[in-house]
């Protein structure tokens, strides 16, 4: 077994692809969705996050404030959104009345190469964009609460489904999407990242909770804005995530005067797409300064950044990654490894691929000549782990040298086996190899290991590795599985072969509330499909004077049925005292009730510009 000191950490990685189109299999828990290819291709870590949608589960009300919304945006987007938009509604199956089922939209998500999944509430970044690599959207399976109806701090099927959807039917925007995704399935992120990320889905998950403490809330809202505040050095992934939130979810498009809103946080709040219209909110040229503007999901926005062009985000992500480790390699791409304490993988030039924990690395003149991980490490190569060479059998780190040897014309990796022995290098026998650094490997050669005409990784036993006056491995350690490789083009944020290795990536022990309805809100359930039957003919135009008794009595408090029950009224002219009545009482509310006043005010409007 391949062992380091476990005082003394261990590492290495192979060429970075993109797996846009690659196809695998496996099983996972959503069993509704094992038909559609894109969803199959996900590789397991992502597919522990998929839940079912259990479209039974909502209620008359949740679809009522669906329909609420979407007309409500519809009306406002169509003056003011990206033309993509409207259009990409249709082809992407997302209907105005009712909440879309995840299985109707994969039918018609497929034709455009794309597919949806649900999830329960904020999913990590880097997960969330790596499911974005696979042309795969995530879609909060929640609805928001009818008091969080113009704006909710936790994601749910409106931001992201009537959001996120349409504008993929725009082939540019769709490729900026995968890319970034790609990008940032990739991206470095710290511990601070993770516990940020945590802070802020248990705050959305009480914003979302009808019966929550306000005290814990304020505790929350107060701990998201300490780790807000105390992230320190950015990551990749905080920056990342910056652009990612100022163009997928908040982006502008066009003219920066006159912009059109194409990002899904405006495109499915009411309240935030009309805001940001204003002069209240800074428009700015979107650009790689915008990297540097940090956000916060629980308020509107104070600036948003203008696009000329879907193809601009592309020129802006290009030049962002350029100066990621996944891009540089080397030690700054070590050190950023190292910085992030958890799983990793460094590259070799020879097409290694190291996973782990890092811990150390020795340098010669700012160039790595010796690596080294922590904890349980995985050696890959084109992101499938290496036969007998999990995190199980290297479970105590891996360490290697970097570099050339000494007085070689070409690094080891291309070396045939002629030229191996030529340099005494035998399967079988006694050798000592020494590195230009001064790094020193003795050891009997039990094995060469190639892929691709190269050579990835030379096994020892009895072995010794020095540097200078430092003893880095020793024989009774076990055996030393070397990596091979004149440098590192490569470092990326986690394992390799994900479904291989342990604990890719967590998901959160916080879960979402489901709300448990009382009789009292059950029966305000039923009154709301009652008038849902009637709108679509299921029942009699005459059901809804007892409908209405029923509100006045039980539910004078309620404002969105009775506006459904006008909306009825007045649009097919029916029961005119009826409608009256109706139209009073929603005044009296408007004029009592701040809270929904203007909900109230813009629902009337909808219903007298519709007929």
């Amino acid at each position: 077994m391949s062992t380091v000191d476990p005082k003394s950490p261990g590492i290495g990685h192979a060429a970075v692809h993109d797996p846009a189109a690659e196809q695998g299999e496996g099983g996972f828990g959503a069993k509704y969705l094992t038909e559609n290819d894109r969803i199959r291709s996900l590789p397991n870590y992502l597919k522990q996050f998929i839940v079912d949608q259990q479209y039974d589960k909502y209620t008359p009300v949740d679809h009522a404030v669906w329909r609420y919304v979407m007309r409500k945006n519809y009306a406002f987007l169509k003056n003011y959104a990206h033309e993509a938009y409207l259009g990409g509604l249709r082809q992407t199956g997302i209907g105005i009345d009712k909440i879309p089922s995840i299985d109707d939209m994969n039918e018609i998500l497929a034709r455009i190469g794309w597919a949806a999944v649900t999830v329960d509430g904020f999913i990590p970044p880097a997960a969330f964009m790596a499911y974005q690599s696979y042309h795969v959207l995530v879609i909060a399976a929640d609805m928001r609460q009818i008091n969080h109806i113009e704006y909710t701090p936790a994601p749910d099927i409106i931001h992201e489904a009537a959001g996120h959807a349409p504008i993929i039917a725009e082939p540019e925007y769709a490729e900026y999407l995968r890319r970034i995704g790609f990008v940032g399935s990739k991206a470095m992120s710290s511990k601070k990242d993770y516990e940020l990320y945590e802070a802020i889905r248990h705050l959305s998950i009480l914003k979302e909770t009808p019966d929550a403490d306000p005290k814990e809330i304020e505790e929350a809202e107060k701990d998201v804005e300490f780790k807000q505040n105390n992230l320190g050095e950015p990551s990749e992934m905080a920056l990342l995530s910056r652009l990612h939130w100022w163009t997928v979810e908040y982006g502008l498009i066009g003219d920066i005067n006159d912009p059109k809103i194409y990002g899904a946080g405006l495109l499915s709040s009411i309240g935030e797409a009309t805001n940001c219209m204003t002069d209240k909110v800074r428009k700015l040229p979107y650009n790689l300064d915008t990297a540097n503007y940090a956000f916060d999901i629980t308020t509107m926005q104070p600036q948003l950044f203008v696009t000329p062009n879907f193809k601009h985000l592309n020129t802006v992500l290009d030049e962002f990654s350029k100066d990621m480790a996944y891009n540089v390699g080397g030690m700054s791409g070590l050190k950023k490894a190292i910085e992030c304490e958890a799983n990793c993988t460094v590259v070799y030039s020879s097409g290694l691929q190291v996973s782990g924990t890092f811990a150390d690395v020795i340098s010669n003149n700012g160039t790595p000549v010796y690596i080294k991980t922590a904890t349980s490490t995985a050696l890959a190569y084109d992101d499938k782990q290496l036969e007998g060479h999990g995190p199980d059998y290297h479970k105590d780190g891996f360490s290697s040298p970097v570099g050339r040897l000494r007085g070689a014309s070409m690094p080891l990796e291309t070396y045939s086996d002629a030229e191996l022995a030529k340099h005494g290098i035998t399967v079988g026998k006694d050798v000592s190899l020494e590195f230009e650094s001064g790094v020193a490997v003795k050891g009997h050669l039990e094995k060469v290991v190639r892929r691709d005409s190269k050579i990835i990784l030379m096994t020892f036993s009895n072995c010794t590795v020095t540097f200078g006056s430092d003893t880095l491995f020793q024989p009774e350690w076990g055996t030393y599985d070397m990596a091979v490789g004149e440098n590192i083009p490569s470092v990326f944020a986690g394992a390799a072969d994900k479904d291989a290795f342990h604990d890719v990536s967590l998901v959160s022990k916080k879960r979402t509330i489901r709300v448990r309805h009382d009789e009292k809100a059950r029966a305000l359930q039923a009154l709301y499909q009652k008038v849902r039957d009637v709108r679509d003919g299921v029942l009699s135009q005459d059901t809804l004077p007892e409908v209405w008794a029923d509100l006045k009595a039980n539910h004078p408090g309620d404002w969105l049925c009775p506006l459904e029950i006008y909306e009825l009224l007045y649009t097919r002219g029916w029961h005119p005292g009826l409608k009256t009545e109706v139209k009073q009482h929603l005044d009296k509310l408007h004029s009592e009730h701040k809270e929904f006043a203007k909900l109230i005010a813009d629902g009337l409007e909808l219903v007298h510009e519709s007929k």
